[in-house]
């Protein structure tokens, strides 16, 4: 039974891949090949009949089997045939034979010589006389005691049925995963009927798949340490290659791993066992976790994929990911450290876990934690940032606004998250951020006022771009650039973001584009566009050019950030996640043309109202592709045509690039910058702004 409310996607590669059938590779009995096993029995350490009772009963419990070794007199040779114990009082054992190759078997001709029974570790040897045998049943007296001999250095495992696909160089090959151990998988396999054995090379590593309940479990190069026999189907021994797996580049900021006390509880279902496990993590942070197992009991193999994780935190918060096993590290003769790599966690999770880290680092930063509105509220105009001018703009409009942030700030919306650092329940600085288009989340907000003689917005950034950094790398997230605006004259960001941008030189990782700002305000309802120009829908030739005008004037990730190119975001759109909410988040691109000739591109969005308090997401964009014969007059008739959509005479226009603004001698309030990083580059940025503000982002 499965403990978790919500089964996290994996990787929707994976996800929507077609897993191989599980192929049921018809198996003979094996081969008996460890006499030396049998000649130790007068060394080995003896098991009574009451504890061979007990263990007996429990395999009948759980469904197990055991082994029998059968003894052919006329060719010399043992076979190992597979048969389950019924309840068993301590006198005498009744099994029935449960092996499928047993038609291919005539047992009448076999004699009876020992039980085996494996437990993965230890191999206890049984010497036994039947009493009485037919096709499917035999009985056996118990004698006084069992002998326990062979044991492994590391405990093998029994698999349930896993799918395996084998693939080396063109050689294709379908089976099953029979057990595993430490290091080593046993599987059978056979080939597909366009392959031979005669092309696998078992000196040559090959690349192994592991699927069960339609995922990938296990992904890596192998290599053939044992080659059964066999044309059709063979047994192979197969032991992983890499030894460490490295998921992120090297170089990349990440956070430092924690120890919490009490120990998180790590719980999964084994993907190859389908067994609850649990084990105590010993240190965590946003991107994995490490725990230890014994040497010779560990059940954790190198490069598995467990796509349902639970972190429980002292028994009361828990965290559900998909993680992976990159490396294990040998700490004593007694103990194996295994790291953990996170796959992927929904925003919700991801933000519980930087709750708890952030919390055990600074008690005073605040992520997405139910805020007062009021203080809030007060908080934004004694710090200034709801100056008079701006006020006068949303006063009509502030019932809508409180609304708006009471949804945001109070319902916890995976569409919004927002950071505070407070004192004894004062804000003394906020900060917040919104998914603004499918896998772009925008920062907006940055307010502060003095704490202890000093500005504490530089902790909430801080706050902000260790959650970004490591947010990118998990796909539900959906979050693949960072984008803010800022006015040129503002100091702070214009040295920290903008001097990153060029101090990075590189505008597909980091782009700063220049809009000039002004409020349409005049009534042109009833006008109609010059005969020639018509404003429409754009059609894949406007998007084409769109992009190779942008691609030539700027080479930057506006035309990215808009997603007209993208693949679907995983999960819900944008859209429908905002109407959900009860809010609205819309935007779509309309082509201005004359005579079929491209001349500018409107980005219209729709939010909101208090979504971004500058209405910058409730806005008209508009790209000027080809400004000739594009006069003002056209421009703001094609501008006063869409002024209906937002049931206001006010609506906010900004206009790229400002060298069309100019030469029209168009007016312009201010000016802005629309800033866009690629998400893969904020750890970078961290950087940057380490040596720029000297703060320590870790610590």
């Amino acid at each position: 039974m499965a403990i978790y409310k919500r089964i996290l996607p994996f990787p929707e590669r994976d996800v929507k891949a077609n897993p191989p059938p599980i192929r049921s590779v018809r198996q003979m009995p094996r081969l008996f090949r460890h006499q030396d096993v049998i000649d130790s029995l007068e060394s080995a350490k003896p098991i009574k009949k009451k504890n061979l009772t007990d263990i007996l009963n429990y395999i009948n419990f759980v469904g197990g089997h055991i082994l029998v070794q059968m003894h052919h007199p006329r060719y010399e040779e043992s076979i190992l045939v597979k048969a389950r114990p019924d309840p068993c009082l301590g006198k005498e054992l009744t099994c029935t034979w449960s092996d499928d190759s047993l038609s291919d078997v005539e047992l009448e001709t076999y004699e009876f010589r020992h039980l085996l029974i494996d437990d993965g570790r230890t191999m206890i040897v049984v010497p036994v006389i039947p009493n009485e045998r037919n096709g499917r049943r035999f009985t056996v007296d118990l004698p006084p005691n069992g002998y326990a001999v062979g044991k492994r250095q590391s405990r093998r495992f029994a698999c349930r049925e896993l799918a395996v696909v084998l693939d080396q160089s063109g050689f294709l090959a379908k089976g099953t995963l029979l057990d595993f151990c430490l290091e080593k998988f046993r599987v059978r396999v056979r080939p597909e009927k366009f392959c031979s054995f005669h092309w696998f090379n078992s000196d040559e590593p090959a690349m192994i798949q592991l699927w069960g309940n339609e995922r990938v479990v296990f992904s890596g190069p192998c290599r053939c340490i044992r080659e059964g026999s066999g044309i059709r189907a063979r047994e192979l021994v197969l032991s992983p290659v890499n030894k460490v797996i490295r998921r992120f580049k090297r170089g990349q900021v990440r956070d430092p791993r924690q120890r919490l006390s009490p120990s998180p509880k790590l719980i999964f279902d084994h993907p190859f066992l389908q067994r609850r496990i649990q084990l105590d993590v010993s240190d965590i942070s946003t991107t994995g976790f490490s725990v230890y197992e014994n040497v010779g009991d560990g059940v954790l193999v190198q490069g598995m994929i467990i796509p349902e994780v639970v972190i429980e935190f002292a028994g009361t918060s828990r965290i559900r990911c998909s993680a992976q096993v990159i490396y294990r590290l040998e700490e004593d003769e007694k103990r194996f450290r295994y790291a953990f790599s996170i796959f992927d966690m929904d925003i919700d999770a991801y933000s519980g876990l930087n709750r708890i880290l952030g919390s055990a680092l600074d008690t005073h930063a605040h992520l997405s934690t139910e805020l007062d509105m009021e203080d809030l509220w007060k908080f934004f105009f004694e710090s200034d940032f709801i100056y008079p001018k701006k006020y006068r703009l949303v006063e009509s409009y502030r019932e809508d606004f409180k609304e708006t942030y009471r949804k945001l700030y109070q319902e916890n919306p995976e569409v919004a998250r927002h950071f505070t650092y407070q004192e004894n329940g004062r804000i003394c600085a906020h900060v917040s951020m919104v998914r603004a288009y499918e896998k772009t989340w925008v920062v907006q907000h940055h307010i502060s006022r003095i704490m202890d003689g000093k500005r504490a917005g530089p902790k909430v950034l801080k706050q902000i771009l260790q959650f970004l950094n490591n947010m990118f790398r998990l796909p539900s997230v959906n979050a693949e650039h960072m984008m803010l605006y800022y006015r040129p004259e503002n100091r702070f960001p214009s040295a920290a973001f903008g001097g990153f941008a060029e101090d990075l030189r590189d505008p597909k990782r980091c782009s700063v584009d220049l809009f000039s700002y002004f409020t349409y305000t005049t009534p042109s309802l009833g006008e109609r566009l010059p005969e020639g120009w018509f404003l429409r829908g754009c059609s894949s030739f406007d998007i084409r050019e769109f992009r190779r005008f942008y691609e030539h004037h700027s080479g930057g990730l506006l035309f990215d950030v808009l997603g007209f190119e993208q693949d679907e975001s995983n999960g819900e759109c944008v859209e429908a996640l905002y109407k959900k909410l009860g809010l609205m988040r819309t935007w779509e691109m309309l082509a201005l043309t004359h005579r079929g000739q491209l001349k500018a591109v409107f980005i219209v969005e729709r939010s909101s109202r208090g979504l971004n308090l500058s209405d910058l997401l409730n806005c008209i964009k508009i790209v000027v592709t080809n400004p000739e014969g594009l006069s003002w007059n056209v421009l703001s008739t094609a501008i006063g045509q869409l002024v209906p959509l937002y049931e206001t005479h006010r609506v906010p226009v900004l206009v790229y690039p400002i060298t069309y603004v100019e030469a029209e001698g168009i007016p312009y309030e201010k000016q802005y910058q629309w800033w866009t990083c690629d998400a893969c580059s904020i750890g970078h940025l961290i950087e940057f702004l380490e040596r720029r503000l000297r703060i320590s982002y870790w610590k």
